[in-house]
């Protein structure tokens, strides 16, 4: 097909930014200052009051529209669907964070009550996420050890080991909610930007392969102890392999034949999705089996299965913090409030998106925040989102909240008058469940191949954070996963990929040599684009590509001119003052003595007002003085993708400025933005030999204006030829 074209032709000056700013006037604003900005902040009128409610409490947004015929009914079908789910969920995962299953239906049920009047996305599922419940589960082992004593903590005392586990757990959960609200109250939800997608695939990878080892030992039914720390993988590892003679058969047998059942049900949900009104609730249909088959036939008695035995049944008094377990897990309780909010907001901009509705980083983090801690005050873990659950309340017809606060209902039912049915329900079912469910995170290595064919420093950041999350741990994982993405970030910017330019026939378009057959390129000429800010790391970079682009190092022509210009000089005083310009290479061949010369000098401009006579660089010179030569008479410098100049860079570009025209190369900065040369002005960087006559508005502009001035007119009709400007 066709490439759809259309002619035109443009007629205007050549624009400096001198000329311009002469013929079009600019306004001048006034900036606002920070007190200014404070002043703004703080005033409050009826107005903002209002937005300020609405912010903080969305539920007031969205029950205003709530069409109650239409979304009802299936906001109801999607919070009992999503409901079912969630109780599975919740109670296996509750054996990452190395709890009772119990207090997972906990995490199903406070946590969602909160956010049902404080989130902004109506559709996400609140409640356990693996990942999650494993770094909230490596706070716990190592605290409270499976085997050996539990840490010297003064709120221990009187504590069963589960009831100790449970401290641990909430306390480390309500300063997650603290770090949340916190960031959220400062406005800080932009940090969720830091956490790429290619960095969240790896860390979740990662967290993947520590939560299926970590469920191998309720699968083959062995007595493994929780090890936290950096290679814990490893050691866990090893002592399954060490006891793996003493697998329980049954359990395993059981855990694979769920596991494939599992599987293939979910395959054929995703493969018949859009015939199916709900997905068949697989979870929940193998779990009441099992809990029928191992009641049945005595599973605990007679196969010496583990199950889950006593079920807390209704809630407890809420309980405090313990300020030993706070100032003991700060720093794993840190990256678990970034991760469950990074998780939790990158699902809800998907299906905020896809229904066409906003979200507020901010106001999420306040949400999670508060649901964390009032949830762990009722003994929950923390609490975030599963892309699994989320997309069973929305394909099933969740329009908002209103089937999240049904789906908590149901996990209240649970706790409070059902849980006794789930009291024979093998742990090793559980994990089959946790290892099923698995498949999404895990299928995440194929990004390796496409990433390192499309973009390998970012599958450098993938593979990164993976091993670091999977060797380390997951608080440090992702420690170094970050270290490893802003390295990436430092590299492209330190290292661009600078570029010379020439003209595009016919046009007024300049592109890089390189990449094309037909092009112009003017000999004395030449034109370097930089793709990338200029700041202290990578100014020494720039000044290498600017004499690498250039072809020679005008410092060293520099001070070999003033050795030579020294000479001369010299000569003239002790010979001749009548010498002419004839005998020039004749004085050079006399005078050897350089010993009155001193670097700081050799590197001034060149003094020729004392000379009777111009000096052309560029004829010929005897054998034995060493002037290079210099062809080139004007550089261009292409800064349109210069977003900021920093002081350094500043001080290292004027230098390198100055180098260049004190060899008579004429220096010019075209497409420079706006902001740029007012911190150029502000910082005093223009002088008697750096002019605002060198800034043009664009590379055309800058070219023609040297045409015009190296060919004295000779070339214009290579302008009306060539550029039909």
């Amino acid at each position: 097909m066709a490439t759809f074209r259309k002619h035109f032709v443009v007629a205007r000056d050549v624009y400096s930014e001198d000329s311009f700013a002469e013929d079009h006037e600019k306004i001048y604003r006034v900036r606002k200052t920070t007190m200014h900005h404070v002043k703004e902040y703080l005033i409050c009128d009826s107005k903002r009051a209002k937005n300020a409610a609405l912010s903080l409490l969305p539920i007031i947004g969205w029950m205003r529209i709530y069409k109650v015929r239409e979304w009802l009914l299936g906001d109801v079908v999607s919070g009992i669907s999503t409901g079912l789910v969630a109780i599975m969920q919740g109670l296996a995962f509750s054996l990452l964070a190395s709890l009772p299953p119990s207090y997972g239906l906990y995490t199903a049920f406070f946590p969602m009550l909160t956010y049902f009047f404080l989130g902004t996305s109506r559709h996400i599922s609140v409640g356990s996420f693996p990942v999650l419940s494993l770094m909230v589960g490596a706070v716990v082992t190592r605290l409270v050890p499976e085997d050996g004593p539990p840490a010297n903590i003064t709120g221990f005392e009187g504590l069963t080991q589960d009831q100790q586990r449970v401290l641990v757990a909430s306390s480390v959960t309500f300063l997650v909610g603290i770090f949340q609200l916190a960031m959220g109250i400062l406005q800080v939800g932009f940090i969720v930007v830091y956490l790429s997608d290619t960095l969240v695939s790896g860390f979740t990878t990662a967290a993947a392969i520590h939560i299926l080892v970590s469920q191998l030992k309720f699968v083959l039914g062995l007595n493994v102890p929780g090890i936290s720390g950096p290679l814990s993988i490893i050691y866990t590892l090893e002592k399954i392999f060490v006891q793996i003679t003493a697998t329980n058969i049954c359990d395993l047998v059981m855990s694979i034949v769920i596991m494939v059942v599992v599987f293939i049900v979910k395959e054929l949900n995703e493969k018949y999705r859009a015939k199916l009104p709900v997905p068949i609730p697989i979870e929940v249909i193998v779990t009441i089996i099992a809990c029928g088959v191992s009641y049945g036939f005595n599973f605990e008695g007679r196969f010496d299965v583990d199950v889950v035995g006593k079920m807390v049944s209704g809630y407890e008094a809420p309980i405090a913090p313990n300020m030993e377990v706070l100032q003991d897990s700060a720093v794993e309780a840190f990256p678990v409030a970034i991760v469950g909010f990074a998780v939790a907001f990158s699902v809800a901009k998907v299906y905020s998106i896809k229904n066409d509705y906003t979200i507020d980083g901010n106001q999420e983090l306040i949400a999670f925040g508060v649901s964390n801690i009032f949830g762990a005050s009722f003994r929950s873990f923390a609490a975030s989102t599963a892309l699994s659950r989320t997309a069973v309340q929305e394909s099933s017809g969740g329009k908002t909240q209103i089937a999240g606060l049904i789906s908590a209902m149901m996990a209240m039912i649970v706790t409070v008058a059902l849980g006794f049915l789930l009291e024979p329900l093998p742990r090793s079912v559980l994990g089959a469940l946790v290892i099923v469910n698995l498949k999404g995170m895990l299928m995440q290595f194929r990004e390796i191949y496409y990433l390192w064919r499309r973009d390998k420093p970012e599958c450098v950041v993938w593979v990164g954070t993976c091993l670091g999350a999977t060797l380390l741990g997951l608080d440090l994982g992702l420690a170094v996963g970050l270290g490893v993405e802003l390295l990436t970030v430092v590299f492209r910017i330190q290292f661009p990929c600078c570029s010379l330019l020439a003209n595009i026939p016919g046009t007024d378009l300049y592109r890089n040599r390189k990449d094309y057959l037909n092009i112009i390129e003017h000999k004395g000429v030449k034109i370097l684009r930089m793709p990338s800010p200029i700041f202290f790391a990578n100014i020494e970079f720039f000044k290498d590509k600017l004499v690498e682009a250039v072809g020679f190092n005008p410092l060293r022509v520099l001070r070999k001119r003033n050795k030579a210009l020294r000479k001369l000089k010299k000569m003239l005083q002790d010979k001749d003052d009548h010498i002419t310009e004839k005998v020039l290479g004749g004085l050079f061949c006399k005078t050897t003595d350089e010993s009155y010369m001193n670097k700081e000098e050799m590197d001034l401009p060149l003094d020729l007002k004392d000379l009777p006579f111009p000096i052309d660089w560029d004829t010929e010179l005897p054998s034995n003085i060493s002037v290079p030569k210099v062809d080139l008479h004007s550089l261009i410098l292409d800064f349109s993708a210069v977003s900021f100049l920093d002081v350094s860079a500043l001080k290292g570009l004027k230098t390198a400025l100055k180098e260049l025209i004190r060899v008579d190369v004429d220096v010019y900065i075209v497409s420079c933005d706006v902001y740029i040369l007012e911190k150029l002005h502000s910082c005093m960087f223009f002088d008697n030999e750096i002019l605002t006559s060198m800034f043009f508005l664009t590379i055309h502009d800058a070219m023609l204006h040297i045409l015009e001035k190296h060919n004295n007119g000779k070339n214009k009709n290579w302008v009306l030829k060539h550029t039909r400007l």
